[in-house]
Order: C-alpha cells, then sequence, then structure tokens
C-alpha cells in the first residue's frame, strides 16, 4: 500500500496549464496571447482571406485581361527581300546565314521572308516561310526556293493518309 501512495508520473508527462489573462507578468496577460482586440481576439472571429477591412478587395482591384493566349501561336523573325541584297550572288541563305549578316536576332525561331523591296540577285533560299509578294519577287529574280514549314505540312500529309 505504501508504493500506491509514492507513484509519480514520468518528468515532462504532464505540463501545467497555459494561464491567460492573469496579468503581464504571466506573458500572457493583457491580450491573452490572441494579438490584437476586437474581431480577432473573439472566439469564432475569423477574417476571409482577401478581406481588407471593407474596402475594395485587391483582386477587384486588378485590371481585367480579356481574350486568352494561343500557345501554339508561331512567332516568325521578318526579314525583308531587299535585306537579302547584301548577299553574294549564289549565295545559300538559311538561318545560319542571316544571323551571322545580323538579319535575324535567333538561329532556332523560324524566318519569314516578307515582300518589302526588290531582289537583284540570284540565290538559293531556304526559310520557314514566304509571303505570297516575296515568294513572286524570288520567282522574277530566277532565285531558287524552299520553305521548310511547307515541307513539314506535306510530310504530316501523308503519314495521317497512310
Amino acid at each position: 500500500m505504501d508504493a500506491l501512495l509514492n507513484l509519480k508520473r514520468n518528468k515532462g508527462a504532464t505540463q501545467t496549464k497555459k494561464r491567460l489573462g492573469r496579468g503581464k507578468g504571466s506573458g500572457l496577460g493583457s491580450k491573452s496571447g490572441r494579438g490584437g482586440s476586437g474581431q480577432t481576439a473573439r472566439t469564432g472571429g475569423n477574417i476571409k482571406p482577401g478581406f481588407t477591412g471593407g474596402q475594395t478587395k485587391l483582386q477587384m482591384q486588378q485590371p481585367k485581361f480579356r481574350g486568352f493566349k494561343n500557345i501554339n501561336r508561331i512567332v516568325y523573325q521578318p526579314v525583308n527581300i531587299q535585306d537579302l541584297n547584301k548577299f553574294e550572288e549564289g549565295a545559300e541563305i538559311n538561318a545560319k546565314s542571316l544571323l551571322a549578316k545580323n538579319l535575324i536576332a535567333k538561329e532556332n525561331q523560324p524566318v519569314k521572308i516578307l515582300g518589302t523591296g526588290e531582289l537583284t540577285k540570284k540565290l538559293k533560299i531556304t526559310v520557314n516561310k514566304v509571303s505570297a509578294t516575296a515568294k513572286e519577287k524570288i520567282e522574277k529574280s530566277k532565285s531558287t526556293l524552299t520553305e521548310l514549314d511547307n515541307q513539314l505540312q506535306s510530310k504530316q500529309k501523308t503519314e495521317e493518309n497512310n
């Protein structure tokens, strides 16, 4: 019987209860560990995310963007046909050679030839796309033209048919 009277819990098994609002010296006096006073200090007094005290919400103040961004859009680097006169007669024109002459900014982005100006030299042109007016002017100057996008499209059509 003597042993039962002397039983004690293990050290750290029990914790003293937080004594809220029992003076400043307790460390949890005044506001009782709830931060401020008012709605936030009350039980059940919760403020929804985005609430700004009765003002117009921040997300409502933001501009609304209409439409959408086409993720499949292809951005071509434009090169006018008059710029191709910088090359020598019979030169091969592709993305690498255009980049070397600083006519385009990136080698791996597709190139489109536009019809502004005149072509005075006979060239071998290999690009992704060509406008209709540029195509006429290239044929008029008796230059050879290879459109890479057209080749890709024709390959895809043959694969679909098979």
